[in-house]
This record gives C-alpha cells, sequence and structure tokens, in this order.
C-alpha cells in the first residue's frame, strides 16, 4: 500500500520526488503561515496540543515547521488527555477540564494555535470565548479543521462512531495513527460561513477558507486517488477537507 501511494502521489505530483512533499502539502502551507506571524518573544498555546506525533515526520520540513518550541519564549499545552503531557515540543502542559475555564490567565498568550481540534468541540462558543480571553489584545489564532460539507465530514457522520479508529486508520496508513488518537467528532461549527460568524462575534478580524492538499488519504486506490486529485485541483473552496482560519483579537476599545 504504502508503494502504490509513492508512486500515486510521484505521478501526480512529480515535484513530491524533491524533499518528500507536494506543493499542495497543507502542513507545510499552514505552519508557514504560523512560523511568519510568530516573534521570539511569543508566548503560545496549542489547544489539543496531542501527544506530538507531528515530531516523528520523516518529512524533515514538515516536522521541523510543526515545532514552534524554541523559536517563541514559551510553547504551552493544554488537552483533556493525559498522555499530551508527554509530548516534546512543549515547554509547559496543562490537563484541560472541559467544564472549567482554561488554566491560563486573561491576556497572557500570543498566540493560539488549534491543529484539527474544532471538529470535536462540543460548545464552539466557550471555545471562542476563551481563545479570546487568554489572547492579549492584536494577538493572532491559526487553526486547522474538518469541512463538515466536505467529503471527510458527510463520511464521518454517516460512519458509525465505533468505526471511525478503522476508517482512520485506513485512510492514513502511512501515519501509523493509533487508536488513542481518535476522538469523537461533532462539528458544532465546522463550515466556513460559521467560523466567520462565530469569529466575528467574539470580536476577531479574520480570514477563512478551504484548502485541499494532495489525497494522500486514498492512497490505498489508484481511483479514488484519481478522484482526490481532480477535487483538489477543481473543487470551490468551501467544500475543501480543510478549513483554514487565521485571525487577530480586535485591540481593545478607548
Amino acid at each position: 500500500m504504502a508503494t502504490q501511494s509513492t508512486d500515486l502521489r510521484t505521478r501526480f505530483y512529480p515535484q513530491s520526488r524533491y524533499g518528500g512533499f507536494t506543493d499542495q502539502d497543507q502542513g507545510i502551507i499552514f505552519y508557514l503561515r504560523v512560523n511568519a506571524l510568530l516573534r521570539p518573544e511569543h508566548r503560545v498555546l496549542d489547544v489539543g496540543c496531542g501527544r506530538g506525533k507531528a515530531s516523528e515526520d520523516t518529512v524533515d520540513v514538515r516536522r521541523e515547521l510543526s515545532s514552534l518550541r524554541g523559536r517563541c519564549a514559551r510553547v504551552i499545552g493544554i488537552d483533556v488527555d493525559p498522555d499530551a503531557a508527554e509530548n516534546p515540543t512543549l515547554d509547559e502542559f496543562h490537563l484541560l477540564d472541559p467544564a472549567k475555564p482554561w488554566p491560563l490567565p486573561d491576556a497572557s498568550v500570543d498566540m493560539v494555535v488549534s491543529n484539527f481540534v474544532l471538529e470535536h468541540v462540543a460548545d464552539p462558543a466557550l471555545f471562542f470565548s476563551e481563545v479570546r480571553r487568554v489572547l492579549r489584545p492584536g494577538g493572532k489564532l491559526c487553526m486547522r479543521t474538518t469541512n463538515v460539507f466536505s467529503y471527510f465530514g458527510v463520511l464521518a457522520r454517516v460512519v458509525p462512531g465505533r468505526y471511525h479508529a478503522k476508517v482512520v486508520r485506513t485512510a492514513y496508513a502511512r501515519d501509523a495513527r493509533e487508536e488513542r488518537d481518535v476522538f469523537p467528532t461533532v462539528y458544532r461549527c465546522n463550515t466556513v460561513w460559521k467560523l466567520r460568524r462565530m469569529l466575528s462575534r467574539h470580536g476577531f478580524s479574520h480570514y477563512v477558507y478551504g484548502y485541499q492538499a494532495e489525497p494522500a488519504h486514498f492512497g490505498f486506490s489508484r481511483l479514488l486517488y484519481r478522484f482526490g486529485v481532480a477535487h483538489q485541483r477543481h473543487a470551490p473552496h468551501f467544500v475543501k477537507p480543510t478549513l483554514f482560519v487565521f485571525a487577530e483579537r480586535a485591540a481593545e476599545a478607548g
């Protein structure tokens, strides 16, 4: 399967022979912009930081871009999963209680990064309220999340939750994703329009758009991979599988 996936990628995205990534690599695109916004004095909050699987990425440039530790003053992680304490990309970790405010003071961080977390959040209004609270005025929010209008979102809503781990392992075989890294999804704020409204309501200027990488998740099927390539090249942005969010907390009035 790995050989077929590699063959398909190099056939449709021949530039991947040089460095191991394509021009449509969403991890590189996302974290390149995160790094462009980052400053050495910044304190960064990684919401839903996980166990740091990105630190095991075999593509050097993508792994280095996604690890912000050492490029800023401090990287703080919060997560509902106690295993996230082992994340090697953090300077500090706090266990998150979903029923309580985040364990950080008001206006205490310069950037919030949220990487494929919002799709698991049952109360988006509370989530964005906490983002705004912990960000200093002028602080940045950088987010990736799954689009519920994409084929991923439709599949996740159709397939019973007990099968999600199996489906994810099949689609992302190259990542060797473990069952404990697959969490229930609810998709309460996972469209371009809902995100824009929510961000405006909480006082953020923002840019929200759909993005699609090369269809690595279809590497197990030549037919599906061809469909993924066509979708990546021609589908409108509001049905692309991933939603990108870059936003800034407004300064206090007066």
